[in-house]
């Protein structure tokens, strides 16, 4: 056998595209608590209810099949979800996650040197992709705590070939009202891509708010992505889906891997779609929790910021006893995981994601005795 070849300070070692090393890896939320085994985890806004029955089955049955591929052409969870939504499935395209779907369309969009406005409380991932792929972002942003469509307009340039924002936004949790969507898809020039991310979509129930799909009926360069992951309750399995024109279709099938959707994910994702009294009561839950939370933390004092997905923002004292740090580690010994948001927004703010009735009881308990202190 060869000797192995030592690395020596002579030889080097690769070095990746210049555009990596301005990136920083993306942080996920906390999961584990010291002195705590079973942790109230409300870092990550993932569904306090899992999926449902029926997904869970078909994730099961999906087994038996684990020796296959997947159906490449993912038919029947486009027809599924075409259904559901009353789309056409020849304009949808499932991923690994809708974070894949947006990278997918920045891989064939974007060009070294084009410039991308990103909504200031956009996904970070998709701010990621971009300047790896050689882009310059542009942050527009949201004095309203929701994406402005004369803020991203009076920064769109001849560069500009792609924008991209969440609806509703995270950490607040406010959303585009549909005016605004609407003036911005009429405004932004053909050729700039607008990828419109839904990921907390499916939460929504406020009569100004479009989920987009009618405009990208008729727009060619509004992308709009949705996710499993949140009110589906499938996270772990990695699973969303694209809805857009023929034209972005085509480019984004032209590059994405013929088997990017598991076996499991499909199935247990067409299930979740067709399980819609289950989906229905997540949402009711999600509703009622939201106001329960935030009439109960304005009475003790604390600012909590409209949301309409499943997480919501406090903003604490800046300064003092009482301030999102000491709040954090106070929630932290009780076992409760918050996700701080001082980097990336509103300063000294904690986000929280819904959790079960328990568990929202005990955020409201723990937070009521810090700000008695």
């Amino acid at each position: 056998m060869a000797e192995p070849i030592k690395a020596s300070p002579e030889r080097g070692v690769p070095r990746p595209n210049p555009m990596i090393e301005k990136l920083s890896p993306y942080q996920q939320g906390a999961a584990a608590v010291s002195g705590h085994d079973n942790p109230i985890k409300l870092s990550s806004n993932e569904s306090p209810f899992g999926p449902s029955p029926l997904a869970l089955k078909a994730y099961h049955d999906a087994a038996g099949q684990l020796c296959r591929y997947p159906d490449g052409t993912q038919s029947g969870l486009r027809r599924a979800i075409g259904e559901v939504f009353d789309l056409d499935p020849g304009r949808i395209v499932c991923g690994n996650g809708s974070e894949e779907l947006q990278l997918l369309l920045v891989r064939a969009f974007l060009r070294p040197g084009d410039e991308v406005i990103a909504s200031e409380y956009s996904f970070i991932m998709g701010r990621i992709h971009a300047v790896a792929q050689g882009a310059e972002v542009v942050v527009a942003p949201e004095p309203e705590y929701s994406a402005s469509a004369e803020a991203i307009l009076s920064r769109v340039t001849p560069k500009t070939r792609m924008i991209m924002l969440a609806s509703p936004n995270n950490p607040v949790g406010d959303y585009m009202r549909a005016e605004e969507l609407a003036h911005l898809v009429a405004n932004v020039p053909s050729e700039t891509v607008i990828v419109y991310d839904g990921a907390y979509a499916d939460y929504v129930q406020a009569a100004d708010y479009d989920p987009g799909f009618g405009l990208a009926a008729g727009a060619p360069n509004l992308a709009v992505t949705r996710t499993f992951s949140k009110l589906y309750g499938l996270a772990g399995l990695r699973i969303g889906w694209l809805y857009c024109h023929e034209a972005l279709v085509d480019a984004v099938q032209r590059i994405r891997t013929p088997f990017n959707a598991n076996v499991a994910a499909l199935a247990a994702a067409e299930a979740a779609l067709r399980d819609r009294e289950f989906a229905a009561g997540v949402r009711a839950h999600n509703a009622r929790w939201l106001k329960q939370i935030g009439d109960g933390l304005e009475r003790v004092g604390l600012h909590v910021f409209p949301s309409a997905a499943n997480f919501y923002l406090i903003r604490f004292p800046e300064t003092g006893p009482l301030t999102a740090d000491k709040a954090a580690d106070f929630l932290l010994s009780r076992g409760i995981i918050p996700r701080p948001v001082s980097a990336g927004g509103p300063a000294g703010c904690l986000r929280i994601t819904v959790g079960t009735d328990k568990e929202n009881e005990a955020v409201l308990r723990a937070l009521t005795d810090f700000m008695a202190q």
